[in-house]
């Protein structure tokens, strides 16, 4: 015989298994999506293929082309001959709230 505290387990169980199922699945989509994008040129082609898109944004894309830097190049520590740009930085801060019965923000 089963006993209530077995079927609660399994059930709970499966229950898990269900939703963490349905996360991995939701996020092997979004890998394969990332890795089929499309592979575009940085030319003067680009600002119209944006604006043409639905809500002037491309979901995901993968650019390709030469960049230069606005000021300096950053050059690596670690490894000589290294060098990159930083094309946008966005410093995003949340806005913090006093909670007076924890005496915190």
């Amino acid at each position: 015989p089963i006993t209530p505290g077995e079927l609660l387990c399994l059930g709970s169980s499966l229950a898990f298994s269900g939703l963490f199922y349905y996360l991995y699945r939701k996020k092997a989509r979004v890998v394969a999506s990332i890795q089929d994008a499309p592979k575009l040129q940085v030319d003067d082609n680009l600002p119209a293929l944006v604006s043409a898109a639905d809500g002037r944004c491309l979901p995901y894309i993968a650019l390709e082309g030469i960049v230069l830097p606005a000021k300096a190049a950053l050059t690596s520590h670690y490894h000589e001959g290294l060098q990159g740009v930083i094309q946008k930085l966005l410093l995003k801060e949340h806005r913090l709230i006093w909670n007076s019965l924890a005496r915190s923000w």
